[in-house]
């Protein structure tokens, strides 16, 4: 097995996409291997790298089932509560606060 093509940043080839561009088309690989990979230079950093696939082997999407909206909706409304209060927040609780802004933050209180 040889070694994998390397393209430079917005220089690959038609026919190659990253997963978030398979995504956007209703795409996903589909259990292929990578197909090459895309370089993005940095200045005293390593370059970045993306994944790309084969567009020609990629597969449809799997359609979401109501079981898998049910276990989405369950899983956003735990990201949503919080430990503390119980309390859905209306928003994702900040991994870095770990509660609520209320909660983290009960003496600020707006004075306009």
């Amino acid at each position: 097995m040889g070694a994998l093509p390397v393209f430079r940043w917005r220089l690959a080839p038609d026919g190659y996409a990253t997963r978030r561009q398979l995504r956007a088309r209703g795409l996903r690989p589909g259990g292929q291997q990578v197909a090459a990979t895309l370089e993005r230079p940095r200045r005293r950093r390593p370059p970045l790298v993306a994944h790309l696939y084969r567009v020609d082997l990629a597969v449809p999407v799997r359609p979401m089932t109501p079981g898998r909206w049910r276990a989405h909706a369950a899983m956003m409304r735990a990201r949503r509560t919080c430990p503390s209060c119980r309390c859905d927040a209306g928003y994702v609780i900040p991994a870095l606060l770990g509660i609520c802004v209320t909660c983290a933050y009960p003496d600020d209180q707006c004075t306009a």
